[in-house]
């Protein structure tokens, strides 16, 4: 056996020594795992903020496409009268400048003749885009239904797979109120 400077044996079972000693080494292991393991959970938690955000949205459009309705109820909105955008306007106010309204909010306002006339249609064709929306103001004592759809931008797509999406990835948020229209004096 022969001493090599700085004095260390040389031979073959010294050269396995720096592997080992790097296995043996536990330093940097907390550092290593926290790696792994934060990316899927930063993915996973800012997933399930998303989430949490869109369905905040989608109450806020709910109760703002419920409140801008009580001026078709009233017959406000016919008195005034009120045009599509300017009813899609009200809607927006109620959303208290949370979103952008101005592309991404769609209005549809139908009168039928009783609740049971009304079936549900998609507010989408065969390709995904939302079809051409209707605006009525309604007569006295008509039975009317206010639905207002807002394209959601996803963000992190792993938990909304399952969802109502737009032919561009969007999440398709919506709100529906149906009532009967007061009997107000005017036609």
């Amino acid at each position: 056996m022969r001493l090599i400077w700085p004095f260390r044996r040389s031979s073959m079972a010294n050269e396995a020594l720096p592997r080992a000693r790097f296995l043996r080494d536990c330093r940097g292991a907390v550092a290593m795992e926290f790696a792994i393991v934060s990316i899927p959970f930063f993915l996973l938690l800012f997933a399930i903020l998303e989430m949490a955000l869109m369905f905040f949205v989608g109450q806020v459009l709910d109760t703002a496409t419920m409140s801008a309705s009580r001026l078709i109820r009233t017959g406000e909105a016919k008195h005034l009268p009120l045009s599509q955008d300017q009813f899609a306007a009200q809607i927006c106010t109620g959303m208290v400048n949370l979103v952008d309204c101005k592309t991404r909010l769609y209005v549809d306002v139908q009168s039928y003749s009783s609740f049971g006339g009304y079936k549900p249609t998609s507010p989408l064709d065969k390709d995904g885009k939302i079809t051409s929306t209707h605006y009525t103001t309604g007569n006295p004592s008509e039975i009317i239904v206010v639905r207002s759809f807002y394209a959601w931008p996803v963000l992190f797509n792993l938990l909304a797979r399952a969802s109502i999406r737009l032919s561009n990835g969007d999440q398709l948020l919506g709100a529906v109120v149906a009532f009967q229209t007061e009997p107000y004096p005017w036609p």
